[in-house]
């Protein structure tokens, strides 16, 4: 497929022109005169710098990478549907749409732009978190980081000690059959040549406690709705979990709260100050 310079061009001008920054999680400001979000505006939002974002806009710039044309449309907030047509006037080929898209709908995406006092994240069937907020990272550190595998808190659960370290002990040996439950339901749910089933394969041939966790063929098994973590910083926390589902894509709105005048509420609004 060939870059379309001057229809991309458009389509990110005529994009930018019609998000206000409110849409986006953004203060207005009293000195904005104009319409839409500046250029250096959408430029953070898709994680580039301004002068690349302003050659695009200007039919200037070498044709983007996929990884790029994907941080743009979730900068952009945009749809499946304008997500695919970015990525042809970019001149590549759209990504699938199944259970392993990382391209978050931008309804999901407003209600987490105006979350930025609670801790929350949006994660996919197989627990790889996706986006989180300023004080979901600092309750969870950067999730958003790993890569390969590691993506999933399932199996990063099996191979690496530090995964538990942020849950209490005594939860610890629930938390593994739920995690082995869940890959099992996924697993099942798509198929064996699905991501689900590799990251199965992956953790029966080299953990002894995923193996026989797994052969104790348990499904069915569900969150608890209170979560206990211990903050390298605020110690102990006791806080509700709320689900929201994508009616799309298998992605689900984790947001994590604290009863009004707990010890765990004012932990937390300890930890908004403290930061990452």
């Amino acid at each position: 497929m060939a870059l379309d310079r001057s229809g991309l061009a458009q389509f990110l001008r005529r994009r930018r022109q019609l998000l206000q920054p409110e849409d986006v999680g953004l203060p207005r400001g009293e000195r904005r005169r104009t319409g839409g979000l500046r250029r250096e505006e959408i430029a953070s939002l898709c994680h580039m710098s301004t002068d690349y974002y302003t050659r695009l806009e200007q039919q200037r710039a070498t044709q983007p990478s996929e990884q790029m044309i994907a941080s743009i449309a979730q900068g952009f907030h945009l749809s499946l549907d304008e997500r695919d047509h970015l990525f042809r006037l970019a001149g590549r080929n759209p990504p699938s749409r199944g259970p392993g898209s990382a391209h978050i709908s931008p309804g999901l995406l407003r209600i987490l732009d105006r979350l930025n006092d609670t801790p929350a994240e949006i994660v996919t069937e197989l627990g790889q978190t996706l986006k989180q907020t300023p004080l979901g990272v600092a309750l969870t550190g950067n999730l958003t980081s790993f890569t390969g595998p590691a993506r999933s808190i399932g199996y990063r659960w099996f191979t690496d000690p530090g995964a538990r370290e942020l849950y209490r002990s005594e939860d610890h040996p629930f938390l593994t059959r739920l995690w082995v439950s869940h890959l099992r339901q996924v697993s099942t749910l798509r198929g064996p040549r699905s991501e689900a089933a590799q990251l199965v394969n992956r953790l029966f041939d080299s953990n002894r406690e995923f193996r026989d966790t797994w052969n104790r063929h348990e499904v069915g098994l569900r969150a608890f709705e209170v979560k206990h973590f211990v903050h390298p910083q605020v110690g102990a926390l006791e806080l509700n979990c709320q689900t929201l589902l994508d009616g799309n894509q298998p992605h689900m709105l984790l947001v994590y709260t604290a009863t009004p005048g707990s010890e765990s509420y004012e932990k937390l609004q300890l930890l908004s100050v403290l930061g990452v």
